[in-house]
């Protein structure tokens, strides 16, 4: 088989994409869009049916070549790279046969790539490295997940002895900006369950991820002159800087936990003397651990008004997302499909848990169970963004078993 991986990452990763999470458009940058054309014209010349949104978002289907009775699977990716790092004029190297030592990015020489910084690159001796040049992000989140998506429904339109059920495509934008899959309309999309591929090493599967709320804490204080403010003034922005003052310094944060353990981190404050506002995301593995961290951000509150009798302070929460854990634990098949396909190609898979959120969290709450699978993407949001080639291809042998037995599985 010739992978067709490498060369489409190659094309992808250098149309600008960047997000933009202060535009409130939809997608939030037009730009996105011109990878979408991109796609469809490559499906189109595949001979397969595609279709667009107004965000940009593409859907597709391979019909199946084995009758009728499997399940439907769907792959899901992103078009955008985030606003974190630049994505313009994006100019991928190709590293071949990488034998160890430094990867000087020529661009910028200060920027530097080693095993020292990425451990994980020493398990690529001998494979082909893509970096960027030095100036920008590569872009392999998700351009690995789109490139690889597309080279294995390529390869499966075009080797009809592999028998496969119906297959889906839903490509993306503004996943960066936390809209990956907001303008989703699953009876266009039209499965029954699915897999992003928007994750790191070889053989790692994200079956579990974070719960996640948002939190907002609203301070109303008493303004007065200066210049006779004694007994009456009590600053809002001093409130606030007492209730972060008042968070635990030794758990509770993202600096001091690890593993399954949750936080509360403040993420923005702003404010003047009369009013001030504090946000917050909290975190868990643990749905019902949410209200408990809520708790905590209300009883550090109540304890540092104390010392402010005539201010005041609303806390609320809104939800953002949840475990797929309590969604995928319900369909053990979608695990049982990739990890029995990743063993029939040779790869050990390593299912993990994830500190964070994904498209696949959203897409399982909405009844689609959808665990994340391994892209390759290394170092990403940054200069140092790099993939391994070979990485991306198990990945396309991996998408294609998938297709494979899910087809069997009648």
């Amino acid at each position: 088989m010739q992978y067709t991986v490498k060369d489409r990452f190659l094309k992808y990763v250098q149309v600008d994409t960047e997000a933009d999470p202060a535009s409130g458009l939809v997608p939030s940058s037009e730009k996105q869009k011109n990878l979408t054309k991109i796609i469809l014209e490559e499906l189109k010349s595949m001979g397969i049916s595609a279709s667009t949104n107004d965000a940009g978002y593409v859907y597709a289907t391979l019909p199946s070549n084995n009758g009728e009775g499997a399940k439907k699977v769907f792959f899901c990716s992103h078009f955008d790279t985030a606003p974190d790092c630049s994505g313009t004029n994006v100019k991928p190297i190709l590293h071949k046969n990488y034998q160890g030592g430094d990867i000087v990015l020529p661009d910028d020489p200060t920027q530097v790539i080693n095993t020292t910084k990425y451990p994980y690159l020493k398990e690529k001796i001998g494979d082909d490295i893509v970096t960027a040049s030095g100036h920008t992000l590569l872009g392999s989140d998700d351009k690995s997940g789109v490139a690889i998506i597309m080279d294995a429904i390529y390869q499966l339109k075009n080797n009809p002895e592999i028998k496969h059920g119906d297959v889906k495509i839903l490509l993306t934008t503004d996943e960066e900006i936390g809209k990956g899959v907001a303008q989703v309309e699953l009876e266009r999309l039209d499965a029954d369950f699915g897999y992003t591929l928007d994750g790191g090493e070889l053989g790692t599967m994200e079956s579990e991820n974070f719960s996640a709320d948002g939190a907002t804490i609203k301070i109303q204080g008493v303004s007065a002159h200066p210049c006779c403010a004694l007994g009456k003034m009590e600053s809002a922005m001093k409130i606030a800087a007492d209730i972060l003052a008042a968070l635990p310094k030794d758990k509770l944060s993202p600096e001091t936990t690890s593993g399954m353990n949750g936080f509360i981190h403040p993420i923005k404050i702003e404010g003047k003397m009369e009013s001030a506002e504090i946000k917050f995301i909290l975190r868990d593995f643990d749905t019902t651990m949410l209200e408990t961290h809520k708790n905590t951000l209300d009883t550090i509150c109540k304890e540092v008004m104390k010392s402010y009798p005539k201010s005041s302070y609303e806390l609320y929460t809104y939800k953002q997302y949840r475990n797929m854990k309590d969604v995928v634990d319900q369909h053990p098949y979608v695990v049982e499909f990739a990890v029995q396909a990743m063993k029939n190609i040779g790869i050990t898979p390593n299912v993990q848990s994830i500190r964070g959120g994904t498209d696949g969290a959203v897409l399982s709450h909405m009844g689609l169970p959808c665990p994340n699978l391994f892209a390759g993407m290394q170092a990403i949001h940054s200069k140092h963004e790099w993939v391994s080639v070979q990485d991306m291809e198990r990945a396309v042998d991996m998408v294609m078993e998938i297709c494979r037995l899910v087809g069997e599985d009648k």
